[in-house]
């Protein structure tokens, strides 16, 4: 991969995509190579016991995704998938089961759950030894002090991806747009941690454009297909696109997409729609040197740091790190 020091003055012109499966698939044989380890070490594999509650496609691929991982990288996994009607108590049950297990080292639960469950009483319920999501309040208090913890899987991937494509972080503007508690707060954290000087923006920041063309860095998890564009990028900045959104409008493809279009629509008559991210691509691509294609971006390497905090699960539980 060529480079970001490389492009450092670029200032126009299509910008560089960073290969989040290129960088996903290098953490992956890392942890790999330290499941065959810890295996020689202990005689047992590492164990995600991946929970999912009801009928959502969308949950069920990406628990899919993380299990077929899982086998990948050598990790013993289980799945729980329950039924739309099962209730807070039931599955309270189940985790507090999952939590006594000496056998799991980290425990996933598949969001968003149905509404009639309370997400934060769930995720306050996992033990922080087996909270390889790294969204318990234990594991964000620690994140916010700088000690060692379990880190939220995408900013954790976007940090491994900065920095193996050699892109600067420390010294630089960094603004993420977007506030919350699995990607914009602890993105936030990290990049303050590597000494960027973060700037977070939201619903009700005024005039968007003029805050995030200060950045060198921008990241982007807002949920809104193609909202980012040339207006709001600095010339020469890297921009990373956390969104994943469904699009099936000819319109929104042809104007998200330009030349690409057509491969665009073609998915969309296959698949019925095709994915798109928060930043407007061919519009990026006039201004921005590097920035993540969506797919092939971050959510591979949401994955990847899944299984390296699995890993580390199983390490720290048995005084290994």
């Amino acid at each position: 991969m060529q480079s970001a020091k490389d492009t450092e003055t670029k200032t126009a012109g299509r910008a560089q995509l960073l290969d989040g499966a290129v960088i996903a698939e290098q953490i992956k044989q890392d942890v790999a190579q330290e499941v065959r380890q810890f295996w020689a070490e202990e005689e047992v594999k590492p164990c995600l016991a991946a929970v999912r509650v009801g009928d959502d496609a969308a949950s069920a691929v990406y628990v899919r995704n993380k299990i077929k991982a899982c086998e990948e990288v050598g990790i013993r996994s289980e799945h729980h998938a329950l039924p739309a009607g099962t209730n807070a108590i039931e599955l309270l049950d189940l985790i507090a089961s999952l939590n006594s297990r000496g056998d799991v080292d980290g425990i996933l639960v598949q969001l968003p759950l149905p509404g009639e469950i309370d997400e934060s009483t769930i995720i306050d319920s996992i033990d922080p030894e087996k909270d390889v999501d790294g969204f318990h309040p234990v594991s964000i208090g620690k994140l916010s002090m700088g000690r060692p913890t379990f880190v939220p899987c995408t900013p954790a991937g976007i940090i491994e991806l900065l920095e193996r494509s050699d892109i600067s972080i420390g010294g630089t503007n960094a603004c993420i747009v977007g506030r919350s508690q699995i990607v914009g707060r602890p993105m936030a954290q990290l990049l303050l941690q590597k000494d960027a000087t973060v700037t977070i923006c939201h619903s009700r920041t005024r005039d968007l454009p003029s805050v995030t063309r200060q950045a060198d860095l921008l990241v982007v998890a807002i949920g809104r297909a193609g909202f980012i564009g040339r207006a709001h990028i600095k010339p020469g900045a890297t921009v990373i696109d956390v969104g994943m959104n469904k699009i099936t409008d000819e319109a929104t493809v042809r104007r998200l997409f330009g030349a690409e279009a057509d491969t665009r629509l073609a998915v969309i008559a296959r698949r019925g729609y095709t994915l798109a991210g928060d930043v407007n691509p061919s519009e990026a691509d006039e201004v921005a040197a590097w920035r993540t294609p969506v797919p092939g971006g971050v959510g591979l390497l949401t994955v990847a740091m899944l299984m390296r905090n699995t890993m580390k699960a199983a390490r720290l539980r048995r005084g290994l790190e």
